[in-house]
């Protein structure tokens, strides 16, 4: 199939096809036939680096920005340095008119501005890709913040992850590096994020778990949604006054526990990954305030992620054997959860693996970076021929931005020694959460399940043995279909002796003399020869056609 059969896409065609030729990857666009593409200039090329990347994402919109920051976490597609452009990728764009703001708050709520708030300011706090921020009080006199999404935003991402889906399929069909990685796949993943972004009762949603969550740290905020005020595209939530945390002027610096709003902040994320299996996967500095009275406030719950109880498993024991610098037991681990595609080298992960984490093991957060260990782990395994989970992809981004905001906090903070010192806590936390009511109920109906059972079952057990009944059955192989092999090995042998007996007998049969002769030979010997090489090709017949039915059925022929 060739793309210029869209038409409608063309735009968003050339858009892509025009980053993959900046960023040196001209040969994903063979075949595409794009009528009327510029490719960029030589200067442009020459220019491009990571930053431009994340610049050139910011100037085509929105769905390019949110792709760029799901990008900055697939350590196995871009290199470092355009993982870190990526993951700082921020989406301040224009305002749109507080005219549309008034007819979307209207239409969403059911009630004009002026009857539903007490004060409403018409110029917004911040204005990203999706939707835009305005303070407002509540007529019970509440101070909140209303984020309203952008008008059609939602029409003009669905015709971009349209154009995605056909680009990513044509290069998983037509290019190696396609089919290697899984662009599709990918761009699924994608859909799914943003959609959920796009739907701010679902953000709501985020707030409520996340806020539950976090009570047991005294100086994590997480503000609360006003639910009925709440919409699929108005959200609106208590207002955090403070500053964020790039702005804190040096003076109000002074005024914080720098060290240990980075442990609890840590220690906080720990738990979410780890115990409760839900966390916010976008803790990037834009996102992180620090509150008037001192405490850490998490802003912006669109993007989460979930951790299955067997993967929280190995990813607590994944980071443990990082933090203790063991790289060959962090290997196996990722090698267990990773699904294995064609050409994996084990030995090549485990000794990428084990240089990762032995260069990174005594180093500082000024001199490393936890999540990059991770997304350098994730590199690894796809050169290693590994596809791990994306829960590990994002989580090693979410750590990475973590490891900014720990860095901005306190320059001598260390996550190895979190980590560490923070297991046994985390492992309580994980018994007693296995030790929940629902758990509690589940075990105790096995056990009833078993106790009931159990009368009988001993009772047949011990009738067999009293009558000589009881056996094992081992059904290892198939006995039947091994002799039937076996007496088919037996009789081709068998007639191979014959005709090696008849070959033999003619050939000293020829030193005989006699007057019946065939061809100028003794006839005896030749009859016998004759009669050997016709059971020969016999032979060899029925083997070939044995062979043939049995490939045919899926057997794995006797020959």
């Amino acid at each position: 199939m060739s793309l210029a059969a869209v038409p409608g896409h063309w735009k968003r065609y050339k858009d892509i096809a025009w980053l993959l030729v900046k960023y040196g990857r001209s040969d994903l666009v063979k075949g595409m036939r794009l009528e009327g593409f510029e490719a960029p200039t030589p200067e442009e090329m020459k220019a491009a680096g990571a930053e431009d990347l994340a610049k050139d994402l910011e100037r085509l919109g929105p769905t390019f920005i949110k792709l760029g920051q799901l990008l900055s976490s697939r350590g196995d597609l871009l290199p470092p340095a355009y993982l870190a452009a990526l993951a700082r990728l921020q989406d301040d764009v224009e305002p749109f008119s507080f005219a549309e703001v008034e007819k979307i708050v209207t239409s969403e709520l059911g009630a004009r501005i002026s009857k539903a708030f007490s004060e409403f300011e018409s110029t917004p706090m911040a204005a990203a890709s999706l939707g835009q921020v305005h303070r407002a009080r509540l007529r019970d006199g509440r101070r909140v913040a209303v984020k309203v999404q952008r008008p059609n935003i939602r029409d003009e991402i669905l015709d971009d992850l349209q154009a995605f889906s056909e680009i990513a399929a044509f290069l998983d069909r037509h290019s190696e590096f396609g089919e290697r990685y899984e662009l599709e796949k990918t761009v699924d993943e994608f859909r799914k994020t943003i959609l959920g972004e796009l739907d701010y009762r679902q953000e709501a949603g985020n707030l409520e778990t996340i806020g539950r969550s976090m009570r047991e740290f005294p100086r994590i905020y997480v503000p609360a949604p006003i639910q009925d005020y709440t919409t699929s595209r108005v959200l609106t939530m208590e207002y955090v006054e403070g500053d964020k945390i790039t702005a804190l002027a040096p003076l109000r610096r002074m005024d914080i526990d720098a060290r240990g709003l980075a442990d609890e902040l840590f220690r906080a994320y720990l738990t979410q990954i780890l115990v409760d299996g839900f966390f916010h996967a976008d803790p990037h500095p834009g996102n992180v305030f620090v509150t008037a009275d001192g405490r850490i406030a998490l802003l912006d719950l669109g993007m989460v992620a979930r951790v299955s109880p067997s993967l929280q498993e190995n990813l607590l024991k994944i980071l443990l054997h990082v933090s203790e610098g063991e790289g060959e037991h962090a290997a196996e681990r990722i090698a267990e959860i990773g699904r294995k595609v064609e050409g994996f080298d084990r030995m090549e992960l485990e000794r990428r693996v084990s240089d990762l984490v032995g260069q990174y093991r005594h180093a500082t957060l000024a001199q490393m970076q936890i999540g990059r260990v991770l997304l350098d782990i994730t590199r690894a395994s796809g050169d290693a021929g590994l596809r791990l989970p994306s829960e590990l992809t994002l989580l090693a981004k979410t750590l990475l931005q973590l490891d900014e905001v720990g860095r901005t906090l306190d320059p001598d903070f260390d996550p190895n020694a979190a980590i560490r010192d923070n297991t046994a806590d985390l492992l309580r936390k994980r018994m007693l959460r296995s030790a929940s009511p629902g758990h509690l109920a589940t075990g105790l109906l096995e056990a009833k399940e078993f106790v009931e059972k159990l009368p009988g079952r001993v009772n047949r057990v011990l009738d067999g043995l009293a009558n000589n009944q009881l056996g094992f059955k081992v059904d290892a192989i198939d006995e039947a279909v091994l002799i039937e092999g076996l007496q088919k090995i037996a009789n081709r042998i068998a007639m191979g002796l014959v005709l090696a007996a008849l070959i033999v007998g003619a050939a000293l049969l020829m030193q005989v003399p006699t007057t019946f002769r065939i061809f100028g030979y003794p006839g005896l010997a030749m009859l016998f020869f004759l009669a050997a090489a016709a059971g020969g090709f016999a032979l060899i017949a029925s083997i070939v056609t044995t062979d043939r039915a049995a490939k045919k059925k899926g057997k794995t022929p006797v020959s």
